[in-house]
């Protein structure tokens, strides 16, 4: 290889890296905008520990896929004011995998997507064992999830899909 190829190989090396690292800003820098005052917004969070599942389950509004909760991220979507069934898919059927929240005109829902690791698990003194992955869903108050979210990724947000039941 030349000298001209290796410093090519550098540079392209050193573009990628800085695209994925400004690819991780956290959501404190990347203003989602207003919540739009005929609509309400609902935020999903998910903390990122290493000791937890780094799985991305669904969360649903509705039944319809309002997007996958991936760990160390937030996401929120904007639908019309009222009430709303919010699930998480999970392993196990948990009576905290649903939950039902009425959201107002021009208000935020907040809710933290939590692994309940020790749930499924299992397996022999001389095996490997095995682990299901299975989540529940928290509504948070404001004053605890904007600062947990500040710290967290902001994946895509924008308005949810019509149910499809």
């Amino acid at each position: 290889m030349t000298r001209q190829h290796a410093g090519r190989a550098v540079l392209l090396g050193l573009a990628g890296m800085l695209a994925l690292v400004a690819s991780w800003a956290p959501a404190a820098s990347q203003s989602p905008g207003f919540v739009p005052a005929v609509g309400a917004r609902i935020w999903f969070y998910h903390d990122l520990n290493p000791y937890e599942s780094l799985g991305t389950p669904f969360v649903r509004i509705d039944g319809a896929v309002a997007g996958a909760s991936e760990p160390g991220s937030a996401f929120y979507r904007d639908l019309p004011p009222g009430r709303h069934r919010l699930s998480v898919d999970s392993y196990v059927n948990d009576k905290y995998q649903t939950i039902e929240v009425d959201a107002g005109p021009g208000s935020e829902v907040f809710v933290k997507v939590v692994p309940n690791d020790t749930y499924v698990e299992g397996g022999g003194e001389h095996s490997g064992g095995y682990h299901r992955n299975s989540y529940v869903l928290w509504p948070f108050p404001a004053e605890a999830a904007r600062p947990a979210i500040a710290r967290l990724r902001l994946v895509a947000g924008g308005p949810v899909a019509a149910a499809s039941q």
